[in-house]
């Protein structure tokens, strides 16, 4: 099989769809099918034998913080139809994914979209709240379009079943099992990320940077003096956080990945979440897998992923002035702590990347057969 990737996002950026595109991209190169990946420039030129074709990108300042965003020109489109794809997968089409759905159009290429992101609930974070409607209008339209939508959880796919865009097919979630594993932790990397201070509880975060994040409620903790903040990750925010958190109870280690980033969580004692605009934060995943009990802001997603004995608490998104308590509670090494841990990890095992590809390969052959025979993906 032939999949044409259109992606708004692509390395060197870190997030939840280039995790997920990543581990999918290698997924299928072991199930030896071929793909080509369509993205903003400033990546490699080749993941996992896919070659990657670079679009020209801009960033607005005024939106995620500047984050690229390819332009949707003619060069998308023609690089879709060289492939000759047998199916079209758009990743959250909004810019660049608007050509890889006109190309899938134009060319009678079965198109599946998968929605990643709810736009409009990251426009109000910066202001913006008044385009809503507006993006929805236009994610109806381009969403609308694809033969099968995808959501990367159950909540995403309620908040477009409430958008009128019926209902989605699940794209499982996923999580490399093997790379973020409790074995993985270090009192060297534990020192690393308190910077050298000791510390009773340390607080891990991982993810951009950015005022969707809802970074603010991390100030407490930073505050805490039983508690050390370790952050990984950059972005727009870093500089002003460092600023409000200068001090020894916050250290900022910037972008990790691979086995250091996998040895950040299972090194630090409790792994915190404060956003409540994720439509899933494969970040949950990724600490639950290497034994790290999770405080998260309560959420549709949140709960979807922590509930059951995860080794997780939830805290309601009204009382965050509990966010310091919980954080100590859960991540006060002891017998309890164990346990936590060893539930956390047990609950990732539910989930892996070969069974999510699995799956989304079953998609790909259904809206291939429905496109042959005209009828419909089912």
């Amino acid at each position: 099989m032939r999949i044409a990737f259109v992606t708004e996002t692509w390395r060197p950026s870190v997030d939840g769809v280039v995790t997920r595109l990543e581990a999918t991209l290698s997924q299928l190169a072991r199930l030896g099918h071929q793909a080509l990946v369509v993205a903003p420039r400033g990546g490699e030129a080749e993941w996992c034998g896919a070659p990657v074709v670079g679009m020209p990108a801009v960033g607005l300042p005024f939106l995620a913080g500047g984050k690229p965003w390819g332009l949707p020109t003619p060069g998308a489109a023609r690089a879709v139809e060289r492939f000759h794809p047998d199916v079209v997968h758009v990743l959250h089409p909004f810019v660049l994914g608007l050509a890889g759905v006109l190309a899938a159009r134009r060319g009678r290429h079965p198109l599946v979209a998968s929605f990643h992101q709810d736009i409009a609930l990251v426009a109000a974070r910066y202001h913006l709240g008044w385009l809503g409607p507006v993006i929805w209008a236009y994610t109806r339209r381009l969403q609308g379009m694809a033969d099968v939508n995808l959501v990367t959880s159950r909540a995403a796919g309620a908040t477009l079943e409430r958008h009128g865009l019926g209902t989605p097919v699940l794209w499982p979630y996923g999580v490399d099992l093997e790379r973020f594993h409790p074995s993985r932790r270090s009192e060297r990397v534990r020192k690393a990320l308190t910077g050298g201070a000791g510390a009773d509880v340390v607080a891990l975060y991982v993810g951009r940077l950015a005022p969707e994040k809802d970074l603010s409620r991390l100030e407490e903790l930073a505050a805490d003096p039983g508690i050390h903040l370790a952050v990984v990750g950059d972005g727009p925010l870093r500089s002003a956080m460092e600023h409000r958190m200068a001090g020894p109870s916050a250290t900022f280690l910037g972008s990790l990945s691979g086995d250091e980033l996998a040895e950040a969580y299972a090194s630090a004692d409790v792994f915190v979440f404060p956003s409540t605009t994720e439509t899933l934060g494969l970040v949950l995943l990724e600490a639950l897998a290497s034994g790290l009990p999770v405080v998260a802001l309560e959420t549709e997603t949140s709960t979807e992923l922590l509930s059951g004995d995860s080794g997780s608490r939830l805290c309601p998104v009204g009382s965050v002035g509990l966010l310091p308590a919980m954080v100590r509670e859960m991540g006060t090494l002891g017998p309890e702590w164990r346990r936590r841990s060893a539930h956390a990890r047990r609950a990732a095992e539910r989930w892996s990347w070969g069974q999510a590809t699995e799956r989304l390969v079953a998609v790909y052959e259904a809206v291939i057969r429905a496109d042959r025979h005209g009828g419909e993906a089912g």
